[in-house]
């Protein structure tokens, strides 16, 4: 008999228009219990469409796109879907980018060159918080 409980995975999405740092993301959040990638877009449109559709928890969101930008897409979500959190991962990181991301509606902040892996371990806080919710 199977006393495990499974609980329902955190649901990833990420909009980032580099490659190689999608790549990256994705091995690093694989390595995340508790965490599905939903799917990942290059540009603001698609995005948003496919966040909505695949129902995601979590937005990974780069300010600059191939099409769009960042800032754009965390207003959109926060306005459509507010439970959606999301967290701006950036090269872009002044204090005016910030500031926007904040007025926008995002979560959470982190710059890209510095603080990458930390925004993972926020992933992980949440799935881990999830979790803890979901086994009350």
């Amino acid at each position: 008999m199977d006393t495990e409980t499974h609980f329902p995975p955190l649901k990833v999405f990420v909009v980032e228009d580099a490659a190689t740092v999608r790549r990256n993301l994705a091995r690093l959040l694989d390595a995340i219990a508790g965490v599905e990638r939903v799917g990942e877009a290059e540009d603001g449109m698609s995005a948003l469409e496919s966040l909505l559709a695949r129902h995601a928890d979590v937005a990974i969101v780069d300010l600059r796109l191939a099409s769009g930008n960042g800032i754009e897409l965390i207003s959109a979500l926060s306005k459509q879907r507010p439970e959606i959190v999301t967290i701006a991962l950036t090269n872009h990181s002044g204090a005016a980018f910030r500031a926007a991301c904040k007025a926008a509606g995002a979560h959470y902040f982190y710059d890209k060159t510095s603080e990458f892996n930390i925004a993972c371990d926020t992933i992980a806080e949440l799935a881990a918080t999830r979790a803890q919710c979901v086994a009350r």
